[in-house]
């Protein structure tokens, strides 16, 4: 649980953990699989904005450790 959205540290957890859930505040339950972030088939616009927010998070970090 992530009583606040912090980005960095939500993405560190979904690439330690790959598969799971994490419950943000005012976002709420935000799953992923495989390191990523899923979009729920119905949410708020906010949270589909914060689940790219991090997918891109994550690609870019995946591009900085590769080079």
């Amino acid at each position: 649980m992530f009583p606040v959205y912090a980005p960095k540290l939500i993405v560190k957890h979904a690439r330690i953990f790959l598969t799971g859930v994490v419950w943000v505040q005012d976002l709420g339950r935000l799953e992923f699989e495989k390191g990523r972030f899923l979009m729920p088939k119905k949410s708020l616009p906010k949270v589909k904005q914060a689940i790219s927010e991090l997918n891109a998070l994550i690609e870019s970090q995946q591009q900085t450790s590769a080079v």
